[in-house]
């Protein structure tokens, strides 16, 4: 874990997204667990914190928080659920006046409680979908431009459960074979090809999906589509079209692959270290790349920010990944009104929301499984932050 905190560390010091201006480019109520900050960590946040002023705009290395209290609530992405509860958690203890809710629904509900105004923001691991006029039902929400400010990047890990495998290597088409349902059984001759020194039982692939609507599974399934278009040709979507049994939720998956023998599943890094599961080399056609920090870190210094102005979504690159890339690469939205709203609220979420662009937090969240962002992204995202009015 240290070695790969330090990689981390280093890659966020030298990566460079680059910034290139494009074109700008769920289900459920919100009855899952509610995650309130209410505990305060041990350790260097901020101090006391009602009376500290506001650092730069702009400064994610200096920024403190104003704490204009009150409170607010958020539901969706349950992949960021470790990263937001610590930041939470952090924030409260700075601000002692603030209440933050934050609800794990998955990133479809939670863009579908945000647009019917039910929470103050939506977390999500895709932007909002064209195809099913999100941007508009938000604008309408909004009265105003919704902007996604992304905060927190985690890797997809393939995890999977086979006895005395510890070492295995999946080419992408192969993963798209198998979560498709053209490859049924371990000791298919392409597993065995591309792992001549595993010990492959002769049993059926248990494949696992999360049966919610998941911003992981639309990541996920656009890394199939855009890396093995002619194997997995169905395009990325929050509900998952393949082969397999659904879990809930990223945790389900992450349980429902430890407790199941010659299972295989797809999950956020921070579930997959958190439950001891075993991770997949994926090998994206310039060989196999196992899953670190380094090398999901140049995934996202790879990435593009394509929103507009405030807007700061990003596309990543899915095809032609170069050798020592980690392909499979998620990032979470915090999707807010840019202007508009109560004031009060909006006051305490441009608070919280620089908060967790922070430096400091960035670094935290490292810990658990998330890859910090760049420095000049983390700016961006903290000035896109001040700017909600």
């Amino acid at each position: 874990m240290t070695n790969r905190l330090a990689k981390i560390t280093a890659l966020a010091a030298i990566s460079a997204i680059s910034l290139t201006a494009c074109g700008a480019n769920g289900e459920g109520s919100s009855s899952a667990s509610s995650s309130e900050a209410t505990t305060a960590p041990a350790a260097s946040s901020a101090t006391s914190a009602d009376t500290q002023s506001g650092g730069s705009s702009a400064d994610a290395a200096s920024f403190k928080p104003t704490c204009p209290g009150g409170n607010i609530s958020g539901a969706g992405s349950s992949a960021q659920l470790n990263a937001i509860n610590q930041v939470i958690s952090d924030y409260k203890a700075a601000c002692s006046s603030a209440t933050i809710n934050y609800s794990p629904t998955g990133s479809g509900a939670g863009v579908k409680s945000f647009i019917g105004k039910q929470t103050d923001w939506a977390g999500s691991d895709s932007a909002l979908n064209k195809d099913k006029g999100e941007p508009d039902k938000a604008k309408q929400r909004c009265n105003a431009d919704p902007w996604h400010l992304p905060l927190a990047a985690g890797p997809i890990a393939v995890v999977y459960n086979v006895d005395g495998v510890k070492d295995l290597t999946l080419s992408t088409p192969t993963l798209a074979k198998i979560f498709s349902g053209a490859i049924k059984q371990w000791d298919d001759p392409a597993i065995k090809k591309e792992n001549p020194s595993a010990t492959l039982p002769s049993a059926q692939i248990e494949v696992f999906y999360r049966k919610d609507e998941s911003g992981t599974t639309d990541n996920f399934t656009e890394f199939l589509n855009k890396a093995a278009g002619d194997i997995w040709t169905e395009k990325h979507s929050k509900t998952w079209k393949g082969a397999g049994k659904g879990a809930d939720k990223s945790a389900g998956v992450a349980q429902a692959v430890k407790d199941t023998k010659n299972s295989i599943s797809y999950d956020e890094w921070s579930y997959a270290t958190k439950n001891n599961l075993d991770m997949a080399a994926i090998d994206n056609g310039n060989g196999p790349v196992k899953l670190t920090g380094e090398s999901a870190g140049k995934a996202v210094s790879a990435a593009k920010i394509v929103g507009q102005g405030n807007d700061l979504q990003l596309e990543l690159q899915y095809k032609d990944t170069p050798a020592g890339v980690y392909p499979a690469v998620l990032v979470t939205y915090e999707i807010a009104c840019s202007k508009g709203q109560d004031a009060a609220k909006t006051a305490l979420l441009k608070d919280f929301l620089s908060f967790y662009a922070s430096e400091q937090e960035q670094q935290k969240i490292q810990d658990l499984g998330y890859a910090p962002l760049p420095s000049d992204v983390a700016s961006k995202v903290l000035a896109s932050a001040q700017a909600l009015s």
